[in-house]
């Protein structure tokens, strides 16, 4: 890589952390789009500051959030207001999710911090019959289409931050504090993967590194 190129992509970075905005929560209404109008029960793996659950909670009854990294838990605690149906949790997702079955399970940025198949397999466990289990999650770019979405990403990630602030410089949201890692499989590794779990599961590469996973449970 030249010179320019590092200076490039130093400047885009440089201009990406003053004009920050949450990827993840980008999504949120669409996933909101794949879930029932009213449910029972939800479960939000990986529910960081808790901005994905207390959407949830508007839709059910109860709503529990987990997140490995208690200072995040905390932090959504916090900006939770006490009458919201919703608690949250400090727990591991393979081993620390209540026994209990829910309506709708969902999982975004996390689950590349977990081995996926046995993530996979512990979150159908607790998916009720006719439940619906939505993930958000990332993959390591190895493909042709991984790279040209990558390249159309970097000047659209760019613009949104400069909209969403208002072209003006801003600190990070409390979501985009929470504990992060580089993902290791590949989309189509993680499509195999997830086939043989959830036999019917519909995936989708996304837009700012992201691709969607997407199960009923019959």
């Amino acid at each position: 890589m030249t010179t320019l190129s590092h200076r490039i992509l130093r400047a885009l970075d440089q201009f990406n952390a003053a004009h920050p905005w949450d990827h993840n929560a980008h999504y949120h209404p669409w996933i909101l789009r794949q879930l029932p109008r009213h449910f029972d029960s939800a479960l939000d793996i990986g529910a960081g500051s808790g901005d994905l659950a207390r959407l949830l909670a508007k839709r059910a009854s109860t709503v529990h959030g987990i997140d490995s990294d208690p200072k995040i838990i905390a932090q959504a605690q916090e900006l939770t207001p006490p009458a919201t149906p919703v608690t949250f949790t400090t727990a591991d997702a393979l081993t620390g999710i209540p026994a209990d079955s829910y309506d709708v399970i969902t999982c975004v940025a996390a689950i590349h911090h977990l081995p996926f198949t046995d993530a996979l397999t512990v979150f159908r466990q607790h998916l009720a019959p006719g439940g619906t289990l939505v993930i958000l999650g990332l993959s390591r770019p190895t493909t042709p289409g991984d790279y040209l979405l990558g390249a159309v990403a970097s000047p659209l990630n760019a613009v949104t931050g400069w909209l969403k602030n208002r072209g003006r410089t801003a600190p990070r949201p409390a979501s985009m504090t929470a504990l992060t890692r580089p993902a290791d499989m590949s989309f189509p590794c993680i499509v195999r993967e997830a086939h043989a779990v959830l036999p019917g599961a519909r995936l989708r590469r996304r837009l700012f590194w992201r691709y969607s996973l997407v199960w009923h449970r019959r």
